[in-house]
């Protein structure tokens, strides 16, 4: 093994931003043959890396999950007063991976858990631009000139514009099925998970204030506060797909094991 930067070996190993990879190291919980770690530290596989007091492997096992996450659950490991926490849904075993980003208590749908940090990175940083698509429904219909704001122009927030595109109609039904290719847990092929035009939705059946958001951020309730900043509350919202992976056929409070 060639000489590895330890924040990205401990990113990799334990399904970390780099970033807090760093914090782990300056708060003095990394060891490196039996020394604290230092930022900007490069290792081989003669080192011994130990994450309080543990010893981290070289080798691992990477695994990758795809959940569709009901509403009224956090992403957090801790439940928050008697909010449940996603991970109640699924074995002990995987209650070691982390999520790839996160939706809100009262958002639904796709979310991936995974132990490979450098997976997690690539989902989420916005230099990668995931392309997330969302059925939304508003608690009344987007007038035509609001619409086009928010797709042409942006709305400003207070951490800066937000900008996505808005095609009135649901993504429901127009998503291609994936392939299941096991027993429980199933695993879905990588080339299965095909992408979603989202253009094809624009004729599709939907009541007066559904609609499909389509956007490669991923700030906080971004789609809440954009539409709450025009005078709409969003009364629903449900994650089809997050870059290539897509949610169809998976039942609510399901899982799935996925390839990278």
């Amino acid at each position: 093994m060639n000489p590895v930067r330890l924040n990205k070996f401990l990113a990799a190993r334990l399904g970390v931003s780099r970033r807090e990879a760093d914090d782990l190291i300056a708060a003095g919980k990394i060891t490196v043959d039996g020394s604290t770690a230092i930022l900007g530290a490069h290792i081989d596989n003669n080192s011994k890396v130990c994450y309080n007091n543990k010893i981290i492997p070289f080798e691992t096992e990477y695994l990758y999950l795809a959940l569709n996450k009901p509403a009224g659950y956090v992403c957090s490991r801790r439940a928050q007063g008697f909010t449940p926490t996603l991970y109640e849904l699924l074995p002990e075993k995987y209650h070691n991976l982390k999520t790839v980003g996160r939706l809100d208590k009262d958002t639904s749908g796709l979310i991936l858990l995974t132990n490979d940090g450098d997976f997690a990175f690539q989902m989420t940083h916005p230099k990668f631009r995931k392309e997330k698509i969302y059925e939304v429904t508003l608690n009344h219909p987007l007038a035509p000139l609001h619409q086009q704001m928010i797709s042409d122009y942006g709305v400003m927030l207070d951490d800066g514009p937000s900008k996505f595109t808005v095609i009135r109609g649901s993504a429901a039904g127009d998503v291609p099925s994936v392939t299941p290719l096991g027993g429980p847990p199933r695993q879905l092929a990588r080339g299965n998970m095909r992408r979603q035009d989202p253009s094809s939705v624009k004729n599709a059946a939907a009541g007066p204030a559904e609609y499909t958001v389509v956007l490669s951020e991923g700030r906080n309730r971004q789609i809440r506060r954009t539409f709450a900043a025009l005078g709409y509350q969003v009364t629903r919202l449900h994650r089809t797909q997050f870059g290539k992976y897509v949610l169809n056929g998976l039942a609510p409070g399901k899982y799935v094991i996925i390839e990278a």
